[in-house]
């Protein structure tokens, strides 16, 4: 049974990181798409679009990296002594 919760927390942790990548390209895009229609913003207002979706994309799998690796680094098993400080 703790072999599927396991499973379960690793799949859900794979959708969310999915998820995360996914959605600030969309919102920009969407925002995109919404200068253009709306306001009458030209064509090209995709291009920077694109690459703040993906600018932030990146942040977000960096941070989502870095709290991955933080978490593995607490529980890798090895104690830390008490005069260690590192």
């Amino acid at each position: 049974m703790k072999d599927w919760s396991k499973i379960l927390r690793n799949l859900t942790m794979l959708s969310q990181l999915g998820l995360s990548l996914l959605m600030p390209l969309l919102l920009c895009m969407f925002g995109c798409y919404m200068l253009n229609t709306r306001a009458g913003v030209p064509v090209w207002i995709y291009i920077p679009g694109m690459i703040l979706g993906l600018g932030s994309s990146g942040m977000t799998a960096y941070k989502t990296y870095l709290a991955v690796m933080r978490k593995e680094k607490k529980t890798d098993g090895s104690r830390t002594a008490f005069n260690e400080h590192r």
